[in-house]
């Protein structure tokens, strides 16, 4: 008789037994191995514990069914996306473009009455007018300011004993001087090299000058070398107020700061020490203010001179000597001092040339009352160097320290 075997209803697939046996599905084909063994308790010997569980979710996803998962996220995902694009309420589309604008600033109305003239042009008057008076200030404060005389210092100088020493003293003391100042220096017969290098450290422009005449015929040596420097003055034509400054003078800076108020002549009382070296005696000018009355002397062998002043007790305009027709000089002979008169001559014989008497001269200080430089008679003729000070061969002399 034939058997009739029927196949088991998927009903029954998850069905469980009383005895405990369990069918095998074909389901269990699908997992690894195709034994049900790796879905039963875990070993003694493994020693993991999260294998079994990854395995169970693995079997329940599959049992429930990953498509109908997928379909419910897909399902929410399309909710969401139409939710979101989805306008709620009433948005007004219309923009305008003066929705964006800015309200313009505008400065207030200001009404002002003009007169008929018409304005062509605007300046800035309040920071132009200040820079321009500064600049109308600043013009008239140099207009006013007369630029200063220069002065012409003319110094005879020779070899002798304490001829450095008077010219350093000298020297020092123009140092002082406002410019402009030159200093012209005579010497006879050649240019010392010891006076130039006296020259040159003193920080004072000057002009070394040499006199080539004869002086073995003359008692003032200085009258030829005095000559060689007015020569010089009128030959480069130099403009200033002209001062004969013998090196053994003493002087004060307040007198050739008062050299500069000088416009053709002016004179001032020289103090002198007499020949005796025991009394001081005046020569010069008497003044009232700046107009000379009188003369100072003391020696009756010069009461005979016209002029009673000393070679460095006056100063004149430079101009005189090379520009006759501004001075309305009678006559065009050069200026110069004579050597032929006698000794103590030389001075009123030279200012004769120059002026024609006291009202064409200036006295100064006003009132002639100070006293602003002296003429000492120091006679170095018979001064020496001392012994051991000038020696033929320094190089080769060693001297004793005491």
């Amino acid at each position: 008789m034939a058997s009739i075997r029927r196949t088991l209803s998927p009903a029954y697939h998850d069905r469980s037994y009383q005895n405990g046996a369990g069918f095998s599905s074909p389901s269990h084909r699908l997992l690894p191995n195709g034994n049900n063994k790796h879905f039963g308790p875990p070993s003694s010997s493994s020693s993991s514990t999260h294998l079994p569980l990854i395995f169970t979710a693995v079997n329940f996803v599959y049992r429930k069914g990953w498509r109908r998962s997928l379909c419910r996220c897909l399902f929410f995902f399309v909710i969401g996306c139409v939710f979101g694009i989805t306008p709620f309420g009433h948005i007004d589309t219309d923009i305008h473009a003066t929705d964006f604008a800015f309200n313009e600033l505008k400065p207030p109305h200001v009404t002002r009455q003009l007169d008929d003239q018409m304005v062509t042009s605007v300046s800035l008057g309040v920071v132009n007018t200040r820079l321009q008076e500064q600049e109308h200030e600043a013009a008239a404060a140099t207009d006013s300011i007369e630029p200063l005389k220069q002065l012409i210092v003319v110094t005879p100088t020779y070899n002798r004993g304490l001829q450095a020493y008077f010219l350093n003293r000298l020297g020092q003391v123009l140092r002082l001087v406002k410019p402009p100042l030159v200093w012209i220096v005579v010497e006879e017969k050649t240019a010392s090299f010891e006076t130039a290098e006296i020259l040159r450290k003193t920080g004072v422009m000057y002009r070394h000058v040499v006199s080539t005449r004869n002086f073995t015929n003359v008692k003032d040596r200085g009258v030829h070398q005095r000559n060689a420097a007015l020569e010089h003055i009128e030959r480069h034509k130099l403009d200033g107020i002209a001062f004969f400054a013998d090196d053994d003078n003493v002087y004060t800076l307040e007198l050739f700061e008062s050299l500069r108020t000088i416009s053709r002549f002016g004179t001032w009382p020289v103090a002198m020490l007499a020949q005796s070296k025991n009394k001081a005696i005046l020569e010069g000018p008497v003044c009232n203010g700046s107009q000379v009355i009188g003369w100072h002397t003391n020696e009756k062998s010069k009461r005979l001179r016209r002029f009673h002043v000393d070679m460095s007790g006056f100063a004149f305009n430079s101009t005189i000597l090379w520009d006759s027709k501004r001075w309305k000089r009678p006559f065009s002979n050069p200026v110069r001092q004579l050597d032929k008169v006698k000794e103590g001559f030389q001075e009123t014989t030279f200012i004769e040339q120059v002026v024609e008497d006291e009202s064409q001269m200036e006295g100064i200080p006003p009132g002639c009352s100070r006293i602003m430089n002296w003429h000492l008679h120091i006679d170095t003729g018979n001064l020496v160097y001392p012994k051991g000070w000038l020696l033929e061969k320094n190089l080769e002399v060693t001297l004793p320290i005491k």
